[in-house]
């Protein structure tokens, strides 16, 4: 059987009424929901589901149907850069499915969105129908009040899918892409100043590591500031090798680290090799030495 991974990125994370209700429509077709975050200053929720190609393209569809309903993009107001009510909607290969065959539930989510709800899609990484939108940054430029404008006098920033803007859900990212952390990191500072500082200098658009986008964003609820991030190949950069650059950058500036987190989930192999750096451990076989590997596994043979 053929597993699919999708996680949708939704514009909304101070109503917990609105966001119950988009993952009981994603539940509704069949898919297995893996995990729910929200975030009040992001104002963001990401939902991540398996399930078959077919049924995970029907959740996806039902899922941004009910964001597409309760959501206006013209009262949202968050530190994540956004462009649509359903934001952005990645399709990730697990097992028995290739990239071509989630670039193609891609393209065929971005048909319906626009057909059945009249929601205008842009097309990302290994779907991407243009090399210069294979990065989401470039695609969220302005974000959703510049694209307002930018779709009416600019041809190269027209949707690939529909046209225009819906009037209070704006657009949608669709791709399909490897396996992604969203891994962020809280600084003892209300100084917003110093995340930006050292965001620009790990992430690689700026010369910092390959496969990490950062950003600073002001945590008021936390009453501090974060860098937060996305690691797309977490085994050409690690978790841990940025964790330690932040960490050393934060204390050039006289600021602690006080926290990290996982937003949505994150392969074990990428905390393993966490573990192995910091325990430094000498010979060990996760598959051999893991309890629950083990267990998974079952009996040797």
């Amino acid at each position: 059987m053929a597993l699919v991974e999708c996680v949708p990125n939704f514009s909304e994370g101070r109503d917990p009424k609105v966001v119950e209700a988009i993952v009981q429509a994603i539940r509704s077709e069949g898919v297995r929901v893996l995990g729910v975050e929200s975030d009040k200053d992001h104002h963001r929720s990401v939902v991540t589901f398996v399930g078959e190609p077919e049924a995970c393209l029907r959740a996806a569809l039902a899922g941004a149907r009910i964001a597409v309903e309760r959501i206006d993009l013209n009262q949202h107001k968050g530190e994540h850069p956004r462009i649509g009510a359903v934001d952005v909607v990645p399709f990730v290969p697990i097992s028995g499915a290739t990239m071509e065959d989630c670039v193609k539930l891609a393209h065929r989510l971005g048909e319906r969105l626009w057909s059945e709800l009249q929601v205008p899609v842009y097309f990302y990484e290994a779907a991407a129908l243009r090399e210069e939108r294979r990065n989401l940054e470039a695609i969220r430029k302005g974000q959703y009040e510049g694209l307002k404008e930018a779709v009416r006098t600019d041809p190269a920033r027209k949707p690939d899918v529909g046209e225009g803007l819906h009037p209070t859900a704006g657009a949608t990212v669709v791709g399909a892409r490897g396996p992604l952390i969203a891994f962020n990191i809280n600084l003892g500072t209300r100084d917003k100043r110093i995340a930006d500082t050292i965001a620009r200098g790990v992430r690689q658009s700026s010369g910092g590591f390959r496969y990490v986008k950062a950003m600073g964003v002001d945590l008021q609820d936390q009453q501090c500031v974060q860098v937060s991030m996305n690691l797309t190949d977490f085994r050409g950069t690690p978790m841990h090798r940025v964790f330690e650059a932040v960490r050393t950058e934060a204390e050039r500036h006289g600021v602690n680290v006080i926290g990290s987190e996982v937003v949505g989930l994150v392969p074990l192999e990428a905390l393993l090799q966490a573990a192995d750096f910091y325990l430094r451990l000498t010979g060990f076989r996760p598959k051999e030495q893991i309890l629950e590997l083990r267990m998974w596994e079952g009996e040797p043979t």
